[in-house]
């Protein structure tokens, strides 16, 4: 019932029974979008599982290979096979080494003096090659998991703050009614205009002022409150019908007990919603780490990805490993709190 549900879903039109033009742009739109997504993603995947010197081949490949090599008679190191074409018959042919656009062969068979052709004529020999070690170095060689680890903190103890202290500030603008509670929350979202350049030198001041440089609490802090949470909390919150408060507060109940026991449950879908986004921006966040953390130790998943590229090379290998695997957390997260999404936006305008 449900593969019927779905292929129904899909293959729907705008009139039953008929195809037209609106339907078929639909579908290419929608068909074109997936793919835009999708084959990037699975580009960066494959290519997580590549060698390194194969990750700058060119031209490039879609699925991970590795140039074969063998072991010829009178040669210390294995050596790459290429496919040559000799008199006419086409041959595996070792490569001794290359100098330019010329390169120097033997046959691994019956190894002789060397022959000499134009790296252009060469084919690699290639087979499919899954590069383990590209997810298995980092952590265990590395210090992967203790950037991870920070993430994670960071990520999970400023999301927390962040709801609350969005869901007090929205409670308030939403449920109380008090002088210069519009120019309040105008004010809030006025801040939506301002760069984040304007404000990080202010913000860097005051992180060394209160000695937090240096420390994952200096990443968390500034952050907590946004005014995006404030206005999507404040908007569902609208939703809730007074009476509910009335009810509550004729039963004795305490301002934080109502917030707490009623208004938090009701608004589970908008915080389900901030919930994501604020996943995202902790997990992503990049330039804010990297001004107030110095210490390797300290260093979150995104700066310390930074750390494999160096001054005279990148290690596209591990960067790509570790970004792809940095992507399964928020795609669980995603994943858990989807069916939140559509609700707890739509309820936002509701009023």
């Amino acid at each position: 019932m449900a593969n019927l549900n779905a292929i129904a879903f899909f293959t729907r039109t705008r009139r039953p029974g008929r195809v037209g033009l609106t339907d078929l742009l639909s579908w290419a739109w929608l068909i074109l979008g997936t793919l835009a997504v999708l084959v990037p993603v699975v580009w960066a995947g494959l290519s997580s599982l590549k060698p390194e010197a194969e990750i700058t081949r060119f031209p490039p490949g879609f699925l991970p290979k590795t140039t074969r090599e063998v072991v010829v008679a009178g040669y210390d190191k294995p050596l790459s096979l290429f496919r040559l074409d000799v008199n006419g018959e086409t041959k595996d042919m070792a490569m001794i080494r290359r100098i330019g656009l010329k390169a120097q062969l033997v046959d691994p068979q019956n190894p002789g003096p060397p022959v000499s052709a134009n790296v252009r004529d060469l084919a690699p020999v290639q087979r499919l090659t899954i590069a383990t070690q590209n997810y298995s170095d980092p952590l265990t060689r590395f210090d992967f998991l203790t950037f991870l680890k920070n993430s994670v903190f960071v990520t999970v103890v400023a999301t927390l703050l962040t709801l609350i202290i969005n869901a007090m500030a929205a409670f308030a603008l939403s449920k109380y009614r008090f002088r210069g509670d519009k120019a309040i929350f105008v004010l809030i979202i006025s801040t939506l205009m301002i760069p984040l350049t304007v404000v990080m030198v202010p913000a860097y001041l005051v992180i060394v002022g209160v000695g937090l440089v240096d420390n994952l609490w200096g990443v968390i802090v500034p952050t907590l409150a946004t005014p995006t949470g404030v206005f999507l909390l404040r908007q569902y919150m609208l939703t809730i019908p007074d009476e509910l408060i009335e009810a509550a507060r004729v039963d004795a109940a305490s301002e934080f007990r109502i917030f707490w026991r009623i208004i938090l449950p009701l608004s589970a879908p908008a915080l389900a919603v901030l919930a994501i986004f604020s996943v995202l921006w902790r997990w992503n966040d990049f330039l804010w780490p990297l001004i107030v953390l110095s210490s390797r130790e300290n260093f979150t998943l995104q700066v310390g990805l930074n750390a494999f590229q160096g001054e005279f090379s990148v290690q596209w290998h591990y960067i790509l490993a570790m970004t792809f695997l940095s992507l399964a957390p928020v795609t669980a997260v995603f994943l858990f709190l989807q069916k939140f999404i559509t609700t707890g936006i739509a309820g936002t305008g509701m009023k």
